[in-house]
């Protein structure tokens, strides 16, 4: 079962994963990726990929059309969430007040020290296993001190020259990307895309962390679809919120500081 199927509405405006890591490892040709906000889709055309962006949410999939089109960012659940969260945080932390001023000459890791962020976290984060079971494999216990770990990390390097650094605690857009590009979308689970596409047509496949929802039965049929769309020595980017296991390697980094893992395979 796929859960993702079930999620209607605009969900994302920003794209919160680095699609640099595409960029260095997906192999020059044509490639698959999630459309989601559109950013990933649009670096990997405008680097001369020849893309297909599938999407089963159609309201996500329209939204990255537009976006490849040049229309603006546009605040989904995600953002509203969080600029909840930090409005919070202003009016209850004045450090949270001055985080343009931080971000740009002081330590921002300093704010994750905020004991009201850390609070309003462990409220929202904490039990988020039990709100969203089918997601409970992929969340780690404690969602909440684990992000806190993996922003601290992401933050101790070039803070100010981070994007998802700034969209993340300001809510502000400094990637100045212009989106405009061409690609091909589809409006289709990417497993029975992938099911129903030529043999080794694709190149390379960036799967965002679709698998963090669906149970064993459609990871095993999209690993197979994979298998089937993946041209041999092609390459697919896989993203996931769980921590990595004893002795896996966490995989190259993502400068948007929210995955526990980024897994880079190469078919055979």
């Amino acid at each position: 079962m796929n859960p993702w199927a079930g999620r209607r509405g605009l969900l994302f405006g920003w794209g919160y994963e680095d699609p640099d890591v595409e960029l260095r490892v997906l192999p020059r040709g044509r490639v698959l990726a999630i459309a989601a906000a559109g950013e990933t889709v649009s670096a990997l055309a405008r680097a001369g990929y020849e893309v297909t962006a599938v999407d089963i949410n159609p309201t996500q999939l329209a939204y990255c059309r537009d976006r490849l089109a040049g229309a603006p960012a546009t605040a989904g659940r995600a953002e509203r969430l969080l600029a909840a969260g930090r409005a919070a945080l202003r009016a209850l932390d004045p450090r949270w007040r001055r985080v343009d001023e931080i971000l740009r000459d002081g330590d921002p890791v300093a704010l994750l020290e905020s004991r009201r962020l850390q609070g309003l976290l462990a409220a929202g984060l904490a039990p988020l296993g039990l709100l969203l079971p089918a997601f409970r494999h992929a969340i780690p216990p404690r969602l909440d001190r684990v992000l806190l770990a993996r922003l601290r990390r992401g933050l101790a390097h070039a803070p100010a020259d981070n994007p998802w650094a700034w969209r993340l605690l300001a809510g502000r857009d400094e990637l100045t990307r212009d989106t405009r590009a061409a690609a091909t979308l589809v409006h289709a689970d990417v497993a029975e895309h992938l099911e129903q596409a030529p043999r080794g047509c694709y190149d390379g496949i960036s799967l965002s962390n679709v698998l963090d929802g669906p149970d064993a039965g459609y990871a095993a049929r999209l690993a197979a679809a994979v298998r089937h769309a993946l041209r041999p020595g092609g390459v697919v980017v896989s993203r996931s919120f769980r921590e990595p296991r004893p002795g896996e390697d966490p995989g190259p980094p993502d400068r948007s500081m929210l995955w526990g893992v980024v897994e880079v395979r190469r078919c055979p």
